[in-house]
């Protein structure tokens, strides 16, 4: 632990012109007391670590001194690539090896490119789950990432509805959705891949047997394809609505984006109150309701009849709320 702590701090040292022991402290996890022990076993072991005193002091290397410890490892190499999304990196536990790449990478570079990371950190910055959502990082995920790189077979426990069914799986790759992980996996006894929510497995126990992986399989263009088919094959219902202009603009806001876009554009023409009909596939009439008050009174739904009575009901509510006359909250 104390051995990866002073190399990571050389590299530090390597990577930046000077850093005060509060600046090390913070990035290395450690306190103040502790960067001078370390700086002084550096010292001791022959790496140029200056102190320099003073309120604006701090440590550095002298003697343009460069230690050759900047070999990537695998893990490091791979989490390296994933390190425009950190939150994903510290759900998977890879956090650490992608802070030891980058420093790697760092120390490598020329003086003029070292604060090429700070610099592109600074202008992109990936928050992957949608507002005002939490979606906690399931317990099992780090498990199921370490099986995913190793390509090590896994017995998964996953709960379907009200029972839990037991799987062989290989695990091929992770998906991150709006904040919710899921595992694109072979079955191996039918050969299928399937894709699962994670924070529906129960328990998952990683084998030793690797499995040979199908070099053809493409992950972004298997996640597209399911995820397009999976949209398809909830919308098992259909209503009919009149939309106001601003009713129009505000359909992609209510309900899937793609799902509005196609649905408008088999529209007809605009009625003499400047309202177009449109039939809207929904999953059913109680997602429907929900997603279409969000329209209030620039949508009228026309059927089926069942949801038009439904809305009827809530303007008739509405309207005893906020008759004329009638004071707040009486």
């Amino acid at each position: 632990m104390r051995a990866a702590r002073l190399i990571k701090m050389v590299l530090l040292l390597q990577a930046r012109p000077s850093m005060t022991a509060a600046e090390l402290a913070a990035e290395l996890e450690v306190s103040e007391r502790t960067i001078t022990r370390d700086a002084q076993a550096l010292s001791e072991a022959g790496v140029p670590v200056y102190a320099d005193r003073g309120r604006t002091g701090g440590y550095r290397l002298i003697g343009g001194y460069r230690t050759r410890l900047t070999g990537l490892g695998r893990s490091e190499a791979e989490a390296l690539f994933l390190s425009g999304v950190p939150g994903a990196l510290r759900e998977m536990g890879l956090a650490d090896a992608a802070s030891a790449a980058r420093l790697k990478v760092s120390a490598a570079l020329m003086p003029s490119l070292r604060d090429a990371s700070q610099s592109a950190s600074q202008r992109f910055h990936l928050d992957a789950p949608g507002w005002f959502q939490e979606t906690p990082a399931p317990e099992l995920l780090p498990a199921v990432a370490d099986a995913v790189w190793d390509d090590r077979c896994v017995t998964a426990r996953y709960r379907r509805q009200e029972t839990e069914v037991v799987r062989e799986l290989e695990p091929y790759g992770l998906v991150l959705k709006a904040g919710v992980w899921y595992l694109c996996a072979r079955v191996p006894d039918s050969g299928e891949y399937r894709v699962y929510r994670i924070d529906r497995f129960t328990a998952v126990e990683a084998g030793e047997e690797r499995f040979s992986r199908d070099e053809e399989f493409d992950l972004p263009g298997f996640w597209e394809e399911r995820a397009a088919q999976f949209a398809r094959a909830i919308l098992r219902a259909e209503v009919v609505v009149r939309l106001s202009e601003a009713g129009l603009r505000q359909l992609p806001y209510a309900m899937d984006r793609v799902v509005a876009r196609e649905a408008t554009e088999a529209a007809g023409e605009p009625d003499a109150t400047g309202r177009v009909t449109v039939t809207l596939p929904v999953e059913n009439e109680d997602v429907a309701y929900t997603q279409l008050m969000a329209l209030g009174p620039e949508v009228e739904v026309l059927e089926p009849t069942g949801l038009r009575e439904r809305f009827a009901a809530a303007a008739a509510r509405l309207a005893e709320l906020y008759g004329t006359g009638r004071e707040p909250g009486s």
